[in-house]
């Protein structure tokens, strides 16, 4: 008997595989099969045309050259060069390899800015004042000009006169850029803004503190530390494609050695209509914060 229901268990799957009888495939006839095929494939491509239509649509509302929508930034980031690991330069003058990563990661960033590079890619245009480039109705102006930031402008930080950038002789230069932000005017006519840096503030038991005593004279290049107007507003990558954002060199000219200093360098403006607002939340908001150490051991 247990033979015999194997045998009609056996008969009974390849039966339901293919039925000779009624000639159906896994229990559907090639009508049925053929039905069914056919409204899967209409629901699918129904399912794939609206995806596709909806993507056109959306692709239609957006600006290959702006964002349709921006948050508005009142204060731009900010960012160091060179950056090392955990916003930290830490050296020692005696060990050249500990500070010709710092030297050649300065050349590198700074290439793009050599002389010749901008003449030929860039215009000389007239400071303190905003290269305005709007588009004419529907008409785009593109692609845009973009103002020459000459690599000399930062004179003893340019790597030029001294291929070290100070970093030999324990005046080390660091260089300040913002962050682009399409469509940002940082100022008024006349009144760019400036970049100030100072030892950063500690908390000593319920007292605020500073090493100023530590930090040393600063120099800054170009002088007074400012970001020219000539360099705003920016219009995007793909629109200026040319751009060159400005740098602010910073020179620690008597720094402390062999003891670690926190800095802090803000973003400042003498325009009343601009306000770079500064916000514990957020490090890197018109400010960057980082640590110099100077060894001589």
């Amino acid at each position: 008997m247990a033979k015999d229901d194997e045998k009609k268990e056996t008969g009974e799957w390849k039966e339901f595989f293919w039925n000779p009888r009624t000639h159906e495939l896994l229990g559907r006839t090639a009508s049925s099969w053929g039905l069914i095929l056919l409204f899967y494939l209409i629901f699918y491509t129904f399912l794939a045309g609206m995806f596709c239509l909806t993507m056109y649509v959306m692709l239609l509302t957006l600006d290959d050259y702006k964002p349709t929508w921006q948050d508005r930034l009142a204060t731009p980031g900010m960012m160091i060069r060179p950056k090392g690991d955990l916003l930290e330069i830490v050296y020692n003058m005696k060990n050249t390899e500990s500070w010709d990563t710092y030297v050649q990661a300065l050349d590198n960033f700074l290439a793009p800015y050599n002389n010749s590079q901008q003449v030929m890619k860039n215009d000389a245009c007239i400071p303190d004042d905003y290269f305005i480039q709007e588009d004419s109705g529907e008409v785009r102006n593109n692609p845009k000009r973009s103002c020459q930031f000459n690599r000399t402008m930062l004179e003893e930080c340019s790597g030029l006169s001294d291929h070290t950038y100070g970093y030999q002789d324990g005046k080390p230069c660091v260089l300040i850029k913002l962050n682009r932000v399409i469509g940002l005017r940082p100022g008024e006519k006349g009144k760019s803004p400036y970049v100030t840096c100072r030892a950063r503030r500690f908390k000593d038991g319920d007292e605020w503190k500073e090493d100023s005593d530590k930090i040393g004279p600063i120099t800054y290049f170009p002088p007074n530390g400012s970001f020219n107007l000539m360099y705003y507003p920016y219009y995007g990558k793909r629109a200026q494609v040319n751009y060159s954002q400005p740098l602010v060199a910073v020179k620690f000219m008597n720094i402390t050695l062999n003891t670690d200093v926190n800095v802090e360098c803000t973003i400042n403006s003498n325009s009343n209509s601009t306000q770079f607002k500064i916000s514990e939340r957020d490090k890197f908001a018109g400010r960057v914060i980082f640590k110099l150490r100077i060894d001589t051991e």
